[in-house]
């Protein structure tokens, strides 16, 4: 691939200004720079977060588990909905309430 030098740079530029506008060359700029934000910042929280967990497992010794005494089994709790299982109930009780009001379903 043949190195991009200045005049190839400012072709490609005329080409998009007259693809895009000029009005809307600035708003995409500014849309892709807080794309590349945001996700700058979800990388380093994950990078932070493994670092955290590689930490707190190498610092721990590992300790002999004595057996635990037998006792009568309870039912376990119910573990705690997800994100999307809450939204789908939330969906569910919405369409329940629309459909016992005879509002329309909205989309």
């Amino acid at each position: 691939m043949p190195n991009l030098g200045a005049p190839e740079l400012i072709i490609i530029g005329v080409i998009l200004v007259l693809l895009f506008g000029a009005k809307k060359l600035p708003e995409a700029a500014r849309g892709l720079g807080r794309s590349l934000r945001i996700f700058k910042a979800e990388t380093s929280k994950l990078r932070e977060d493994d670092e955290t967990t590689e930490a707190t497992a190498t610092v721990v010794p590992a300790q002999p588990v004595a057996p635990a005494p037998q006792q009568i089994a309870t039912p376990a709790p119910a573990a705690a909905p997800t994100a999307e299982e809450q939204a789908r109930a939330l969906e569910e009780q919405a369409a329940r309430l629309r459909a016992q009001s005879g509002a329309p379903k909205q989309q």
